[in-house]
């Protein structure tokens, strides 16, 4: 017999089990002794009141035994499927080959950047010396722009498909049985490449197929249905069937869709400064201390305003995190924030960013590289103010929002440099103004937030695509070609890991449909 109740406890007394089993035995006013064993179904941190606690959804078992889940996968071989060719190996992607795999289908993954281990090479270039390889970068690789840039795998996207299928996908190659039951779970940076390479280990061990440091230059389309790609080594693979899930920041491939006119669209997308505070300044406001002890992760913040009829919000917010250099072009400044597992860095950080609609931007609205362009155009401007190296502008926030140059810079993450610059001069305006009317009232919803011992450092440009694909709500496939599933992130169907994971999945789904 079972039962299941709501506990609250302080922190260090979270992983004790004989004080969780007494907390459920007086919740559920049953004999202690009647409790064989209990499972965690929901964990979250409270910190509304004067004292932090968390806050756990339980299952108590009565004099029954508990048989732990065991997180595993077992695959049919699918070489001699029917193909499904997938663009893109990031977490659309390669989730979309899993679900392939499950269907019976052959995935054939064509990703245009190199396997986890040798992006790190690349990575220690863009850090150390400010080179971009635009191959092989924080965006572009195996696993795509999430493995290096944090694995948050908080979402509101519920209603989209089954969040507990892509966890415990996660959980059978390889990450901690905690995301099943954190109200915020995260998987860290460091902890994401060996689980990718475990996914990669999957997909090839059921007879699909990855191909790296392979580009996809042409669509074969005949008569308004997809047949294949042509990649850079000027092979051609045949397929009924292509999901497309490039990512945010595939230009090329816009471009390469564009010029096979191939429908695409102008997107909105958000645009402003990763903000970076030390940690301690956080959790002094969020948990109401002075000092937040070992019991308790670094907190996080969540901020929303509304200045002159638009969005200003905090955005992927990294506690314990780092801010990462994530260019994919030379001449251009985009940042980007990820935590370790442990998220035991000094510094907290986060995106802080105007929503920016089509009409705030000159040009013709039918031109799909309208929001494109005006990305690049900051992006070069904030390279231009760096001075070069992947050198970043930064400013103090007060500072900031007092139209004063900072005559020098707090200590922060940003491991290629910072350079003191009024960002007024890299951000438009209308976003510039928006930012310094909503930072101090952000600093009275946060106590200790509003300060010059944060650095704002510019610019955080790539929060979603500023394209869409086209697709059809019902089929998922593009409006013009029978087979291309545009997907994910890039194609402005996702908003993070988990999120692109599931449209991975429902695209994938789609194909068998037209395959079968």
């Amino acid at each position: 017999m079972t039962k299941e109740t709501e506990i609250v406890c302080p922190p260090g007394q979270h992983e004790d089990e004989a004080v969780l089993k007494q907390l459920a035995s007086s919740a559920l006013k049953i004999p202690l002794k009647n409790i064989t064993a209990l499972k965690i179904l929901k964990r979250s941190i409270d910190a509304r009141g004067r004292r932090v606690v968390y806050r756990m959804q339980v299952r108590v078992f009565m004099q029954e035994a508990y048989q732990p889940e065991i997180f595993t996968v077992n695959y049919p071989n699918v070489q001699f499927g029917r193909p499904v060719i997938i663009v893109g190996a990031g977490p659309a992607g390669l989730f979309a080959a899993l679900q392939c795999i499950e269907l019976g289908l052959k995935p054939i993954v064509i990703e245009r950047g190199k396997d986890v281990k040798q992006r790190r090479r690349d990575l220690a270039n863009i850090n150390k010396q400010g080179l971009v390889n635009p191959e092989s970068n924080y965006c572009f690789g195996e696993g795509g722009a999430g493995t290096y840039s944090d694995g948050k795998l908080y979402t509101r996207s519920t209603k989209r498909g089954d969040v507990n299928q892509v966890l415990k996908m996660f959980v059978a190659h390889g990450a901690a049985e905690d995301i099943l039951i954190d109200a915020r779970p995260h998987i860290g940076t460091n902890k994401l490449p060996q689980i990718i390479t475990a996914m990669r280990e999957t997909v090839l061990n059921a007879g699909g197929e990855i191909l790296f440091d392979t580009k996809v230059t042409q669509l074969l389309v005949d008569f308004g249905k997809i047949k294949g790609v042509k990649t850079s080594t000027g092979e051609k693979i045949v397929s009924d069937a292509v999901i497309l899930a490039t990512g945010h920041s595939a230009r090329d491939v816009f471009e390469m869709l564009h010029s096979q006119n191939i429908l695409i669209e102008a997107k909105p997308f958000a645009l402003g400064v990763r903000i970076e505070h030390p940690q301690e300044i956080i959790d002094r406001a969020q948990y109401h201390c002075e000092y937040r002890g070992p019991d308790l992760p670094p907190s996080y913040y969540s901020l929303v305003e509304q200045v002159d009829d638009r969005g200003v919000f905090s955005f992927c917010m990294c506690p314990g995190g780092i801010i990462a250099p994530c260019s994919t072009e030379a001449g251009e400044i985009v940042v980007n924030g990820w935590s370790p597992s442990k998220r035991n860095n000094p510094f907290a950080n986060s995106g802080t960013v105007v929503q920016i609609n089509l009409e705030d931007v000159a040009g013709d609205d039918s031109d799909p590289f309208k929001m494109l362009n005006f990305q690049k155009q900051v992006e070069q401007a904030a390279f231009i103010a760096g001075g070069g190296n992947l050198v970043a502008p930064g400013q103090r926030m007060v500072d900031f929002v007092q139209n004063r140059l900072s005559t020098d810079l707090p200590v922060n993450s940003y491991l290629p440099g910072t350079k003191s610059v009024e960002l007024k001069e890299v951000l438009p305006n209308w976003i510039n103004e928006r930012l310094r009317k909503a930072l101090p009232v952000f600093g009275k919803k946060m106590k200790g937030y509003y300060t010059n011992e944060a650095i704002l450092v510019g610019v955080e440009s790539r929060t979603s695509s500023p394209v869409k694909i086209p697709r059809d709500k019902e089929t998922l496939q593009h409006p013009q070609i029978t087979g291309l599933f545009p997907c994910g992130e890039g194609a402005g169907y996702a908003g993070g890991i988990i999120s692109a994971a599931i449209d991975g999945i429902n695209c994938a789904t789609a194909a068998l449909k037209i395959l079968s």
